[in-house]
């Protein structure tokens, strides 16, 4: 490695660290204070933009409707039926996760991953309040915490856009994939090359 590419790598680690950092801070002000101003749509008026059946943000507990920040509904067409195994990778508090219960039942198991421990804990109490369980692990999404061929589908809403790794959190989507497993996702695709400036926003980024 010569001594350009290294100090490349060394400032792209950097960016890395420090969008991490804003990602965990946005993410839990959204969910400690769901009220407040941000430059995305968020909570219950988000997720009936997106088509989220009505009944379900009824359902599910305030908390965890108010804190939705997705940007779009991998509900659509994920067809989750009893007793799968889905994974919500990059749960949150929780919304997504609760549904996904709902539709894979009692003999279904629906497991969450978040890098933020705090949202986990929120996401399991949410579900607890609707008599559901989520099992949900602290991780990144680039190294998921979960054996090979464990799961027979992946939904995710919003997050695989915030890494820098993208192609990485693919292999180890379908690494943990049973055979004939699915991915039902959402996230934001950009169609033009994106303006460095941009690129070195930590904020824009993680929005």
């Amino acid at each position: 490695m010569t001594q350009s590419t290294a100090t490349m790598a060394d400032t792209q680690a950097s960016l890395e660290a420090v969008i991490k950092g804003e990602v965990l801070r946005m993410y839990q002000e959204v969910a400690d204070k769901p009220e407040g101003e941000f430059h995305f749509y968020h909570g219950r008026e988000a997720a009936e933009m997106f088509g989220y059946d009505p009944e379900w943000l009824d359902r599910a507990p305030a908390g965890a409707v108010a804190s939705f920040a997705g940007v779009g509904n991998p509900h659509a067409r994920s067809d989750l039926q009893p007793g799968e195994v889905v994974l919500d990778l990059g749960s949150g508090a929780g919304l997504d996760g609760i549904i996904a219960s709902w539709q894979v039942g009692s003999t279904g198991k629906v497991i969450g991953v978040d890098l933020n421990p705090a949202m986990c804990l929120k996401a399991q109490a949410h579900a607890e309040a609707t008599g559901t369980t989520i099992e949900c692990h602290e991780g990144r999404m680039e190294q998921i915490p979960l054996p090979d061929d464990s799961v027979d589908a992946i939904i995710s809403n919003g997050v695989i856009n915030l890494s820098f790794r993208k192609r990485r959190v693919i292999q180890e989507m379908f690494r943990v994939l049973k055979p004939g497993g699915r991915i039902s996702i959402t996230d934001i695709v950009s169609a033009r090359q994106l303006a460095q400036s941009i690129v070195n926003d930590p904020k824009l980024w993680a929005s």
